[in-house]
């Protein structure tokens, strides 16, 4: 009996220090077939003259995220970057297959394309050696590639090579070389390749010049960025309130706050699709708040109301948060009444958004002053603002306060979305100091409400309790996380 239980508790804390095992270990398994037919083929390959594409596609089963990730994982370990990504390629083509963002960034990590930029080069050639059709498709998913690993230089020499493989770029691929360059401020090469599009009877889409406007606002570049919005027009494409918007973020991020205010009433008095939004306004606030100018801020916001485009809690929290740090809690509370009253965004929201703004100030009584309030007028904090002044309580080691607030919220059914590494850092904290009955408490309820201990906490709360002599509370955990 007592190895059975010795082997169960080395179990269970394996369990919790690896909780993706069970992952690890059944995931493979569910499409293992399909993985080990790819993985013969890619081996063959090396000593073989057949298509290696066109022979992947004869492999039955269906291709998803999983079995892609598990080959890329095996090309990189037996250093076949070359085979892995040839597979990656061949995968992004498949009809009823997508890479996703994560694919995209797992592959360049594994194959070190960023610091392996020949490897791009180096597919494209082995293509040409064997004579292998390329299609323009096959080229977004390698454009791709390179925008993951910010190869912008690399990108457009393969924008260049397109040609020697028979193939035409389209507006998405000259969009996705030149959002490489606008981000990382290559702004000449940008518009040039926008001419250069001209030459070839593409024009710029509502993507390409967004995505360069917003690169000219970036770098301070205004002037370039007006000059292309009349370009816009000349062109019959109508320039909407994401591009002012953009273009007034652009002033505000240069510091020339009178002519964004300036450019703001000239979007107001459209009624075209110019006209200032919720984001337009927000994200004005954001900019005037962040140079200190929260007091102006406040004005854009009765300014915005007077049009009737009411704030959200992105807005509100923004101004309650520059308030706070500015040390004006007063204005905070009269802005959080006002919003209130005309029934924009919910008590719970502002006054959480407040709570937090607290924390974060480093005003700890004044935030468990008010979350005390809140819960008293029956007002949910959310669990961003729970979670973080009990984490806060436990580090400043008053366990026993954060226990009183967690038992508070389970009063009035609040801990739904209160984050589950709470419980496991109370009950550590309750552990550690001797609060067995609180500890004991706090288990039932994790138990009820099915929550599994957390892997870095598990190891001490165990130690804890058998140090405590309280072998069978411990025993009563184990059972317990193993059935949750």
């Amino acid at each position: 009996m007592a190895n059975n239980l010795v082997s169960r508790y080395l179990l269970t804390t394996f369990l919790f220090q690896n909780p993706n095992y069970s992952l690890m270990v059944v995931r493979p398994y569910s499409s293992s077939s399909s993985v080990e037919n790819y993985w013969k083929l890619l081996q063959r390959s090396n000593d073989s003259q057949t298509n290696l594409e066109k022979t992947l596609t004869n492999v039955r089963g269906k291709l998803d995220s999983s079995i892609v990730e598990i080959i890329l994982k095996r090309c990189s370990i037996n250093r076949s970057s070359l085979l892995g990504l040839r597979f990656f390629i061949w995968a992004g083509l498949q009809p009823d297959y997508r890479h996703t963002s994560y694919m995209f960034n797992k592959a360049c990590k594994l194959f070190e394309i960023h610091q392996k930029p020949q490897t791009i080069s180096d597919v494209l050639e082995s293509y040409r050696m064997e004579n292998r059709l390329v299609s323009v498709k096959t080229f977004k998913v390698v454009l791709n590639l390179c925008g993951e690993a910010k190869l912008a230089d690399e990108a457009l020499g393969l924008l260049r090579k397109m040609g020697e493989f028979g193939c035409r770029p389209d507006t998405t691929i000259f969009n996705v070389v030149i959002r490489m360059f606008s981000d990382k401020g290559g702004m000449d090469v940008a518009q040039g390749l926008m001419r250069e599009m001209a030459l070839i009877d593409l024009y710029p889409d509502l993507s390409t010049y967004i995505t360069v406007i917003k690169g000219f606002c970036r770098v301070g570049r205004l002037e370039d960025a007006c000059q292309l919005i009349e370009v816009m027009r000349n062109h019959g494409c109508v320039p909407n309130v994401v591009v002012y918007s953009i273009l007034l973020d652009g002033y505000c991020k240069i510091g020339n706050f009178d002519r964004a205010l300036e450019f703001l009433g000239e979007m107001e008095k459209e009624d075209n699709g110019r006209m200032p939004n919720i984001v337009t306004y927000t994200s004005l606030i954001q900019n005037f708040c962040e140079k200190g100018k929260t007091m102006e801020a406040l004005t854009i916001l009765d300014r915005m109301e007077s049009r009737g485009c009411f704030p959200n809690r992105v807005t509100v929290s923004t101004l309650v948060k520059h308030l706070v740090f500015e040390g004006n809690i007063e204005a905070a509370y009269k802005l959080i009444d006002k919003v209130i009253a005309n029934g924009i965004v919910s008590r719970n929201e502002c006054y959480s958004s407040l709570v937090l703004s607290l924390l974060r100030n480093k005003k700890m009584d004044e935030a468990k002053k008010l979350f005390i309030w809140m819960l008293g007028n029956q007002i949910k904090p959310d669990g961003l603002a729970c979670s973080i002044l009990i984490k806060q309580l436990c580090l400043e080691g008053s366990i026993l306060h954060g226990f009183e607030y967690y038992v508070e919220m389970e009063k009035r059914d609040f801990l739904a979305s209160v984050d589950s590494d709470i419980s496991s850092i109370l009950l550590a904290g309750l552990c550690q100091q001797g609060h067995l009955v609180e500890a004991a408490r706090l288990i039932n309820a994790m138990v009820e409400r099915k929550i599994k201990l957390k892997a870095p906490y598990a190891d001490s709360i165990f130690e804890s309790l058998h140090k405590s002599g309280e072998s069978e509370l411990a025993l009563h955990l184990m059972r317990v996380q193993e059935l949750v």
